[in-house]
């Protein structure tokens, strides 16, 4: 049985809390009298002048304050984990599931699936809406939690069922309707798997989620990523050349259609589409404003334009530098054109770009946030790499400087004999990485916002 209240593991210097005497270990029982469920309860009770909040000290005596305070002002205690709760997790068997794709013995935390609305608000999640019940909902439109981001798939409710291996799965697009009546704004995503949800169920899809504009303000139709590891896993073929050039022209249909009607382009393609297809990412205003950036869609122009931004500020001089940079498949054209643009302004800066294969997960893995440390080693070693090589921040866990594979950034460096840099996500970041300059701090994005 889950112990009662929160457990207290951190009060801030001159804090509320510090003043009364709380302490770590202490446990939050209540807040006006009422159970605080997760960190929403706890916000929302803060938002107010006047509190009653209910402590219990490890020795069992429980002590209640009444607090005057300023509105919207914190009591200064952190928890053990940002959600004040367990995190939901996912109960679908979804033919796609990259991480049913995954190799055996990794670390625990990688075969984690998550499907919890309330880390869709907070972290930008997408989830199902299978494991919702109705109290979850009601939870949602009283805060007016929003975005909230939907892996809807499909609007085929046979269809859906079939592609998460869960009964309830079309019953829970339901779910759908009631934020729209209360005017949740959300975000769609549909992974396209081949002869299964593209074509015209696609097509079914796209129409029937644009009758919830403008709430449900933008979806993303990405590629299914697909693993040499699919043993025992339902039989999926990855897009030819051919197959991408007619998700688009559906695409391109229904942005223009949609784009006339609401001024909205709503149905975007992520950027692994126009790779394959063969064509060029459409220009900045397609996008809407990049609101599906961290589903792959619009990266790569928005890296196009950052870099270029900032190379033309830049006076180009003599500097001599020799480095190297590697990436994955799906970013190398693009860095390689920048590269050579950063060399007709600056002469004697010599990058070697290596384009890595995924070998780990396999070749059709592009991105360069699942490249391992084993990867890089084997296909780096031996490379002339320079006084300094670039890697993006992508490809290490966050805030951390490991691998998916838990190397290192020191074993790395150790095993190829050369300095690592880790660039952050901007075009800005970008050069200045290769020009061995401080980025400009207000004109950085922060590593992780988007992948290249």
């Amino acid at each position: 049985m889950k112990e009662k209240g929160h457990r207290i593991t951190k009060v801030l210097p001159g804090s509320i809390a510090e003043e009364l005497e709380i302490a770590v270990d202490d446990i939050l029982l209540e807040i006006n009298g009422k159970e605080v469920v997760d960190i929403f309860d706890y916000r929302y009770f803060m938002d107010d002048t006047y509190v009653e909040v209910l402590i219990r000290k490890p020795n069992g005596e429980e002590i209640e304050w009444d607090i005057d305070k300023e509105y919207q002002e914190d009591l200064g205690i952190e928890f053990e984990n940002g959600l004040m709760d367990k995190y939901r997790s996912c109960k679908n068997k979804c033919m796609f599931c990259f991480i049913d794709q995954m190799p055996k013995g990794m670390r625990e935390t990688l075969y984690f699936k998550d499907d919890d609305a309330r880390l869709s608000f907070l972290q930008g999640n997408y989830i199902t809406l299978t494991n919702m019940k109705e109290k979850d909902i009601e939870r949602i439109i009283f805060y007016h939690l929003t975005p909230i981001n939907i892996s809807v798939h499909t609007t085929n409710p046979e269809l859906r069922c079939k592609m998460l291996h869960n009964r309830f799965a079309g019953e829970a697009l339901k779910q759908i309707d009631k934020l729209y009546k209360a005017e949740i704004t959300m975000n769609g995503q549909i992974v396209l798997c081949k002869g299964v949800n593209d074509g015209k169920e696609l097509e079914r899809t796209i129409r029937e989620l644009s009758a919830y504009l403008p709430y449900m303000q933008s979806v993303s139709v990405v590629p299914v990523g697909l693993t040499k590891h699919r043993e025992g896993l339902y039989p999926l073929e990855p897009f030819s050349k051919e197959d991408a050039k007619e998700v688009l022209s559906l695409i391109h249909h229904w942005q223009n259609k949609l784009y006339q009607k609401y001024g909205n382009h709503f149905i975007h393609a992520g950027d692994e589409w126009y790779i394959l297809a063969g064509y060029h990412v459409p220009k900045e205003e397609r996008y809407d404003g990049y609101c599906q950036l961290e589903n792959g869609v619009g990266m790569i122009r928005l890296f196009q334009n950052e870099w270029k931004e900032a190379l033309a500020e830049k006076k180009g001089d003599n500097r001599k530098i020799s480095i190297s940079m590697a990436t994955g498949k799906l970013a190398y054209p693009y860095i390689r054109q920048a590269l050579l643009k950063v060399a007709e302004k600056f002469p004697n800066v010599t990058v070697r770009l290596y384009q890595i294969t995924n070998e780990f997960f396999g070749e059709h893995i592009t991105v360069a946030g699942l490249i391992t440390g084993q990867d890089l080693i084997k296909q780096l070693t031996g490379q002339e790499l320079g006084e300094i090589l670039l890697l993006p921040a992508a490809m290490f866990r966050s805030g951390e400087q490991v691998f998916l594979d838990d190397i290192t950034k020191e074993e790395l460096e150790k095993a190829l004999q050369v300095k690592v840099n880790i660039v952050k996500s901007s075009g800005q970041d970008f050069l200045s990485a290769v020009l061995m300059e401080e980025p400009v701090a207000e004109k950085s994005r922060e590593g992780g916002k988007y992948e290249l």
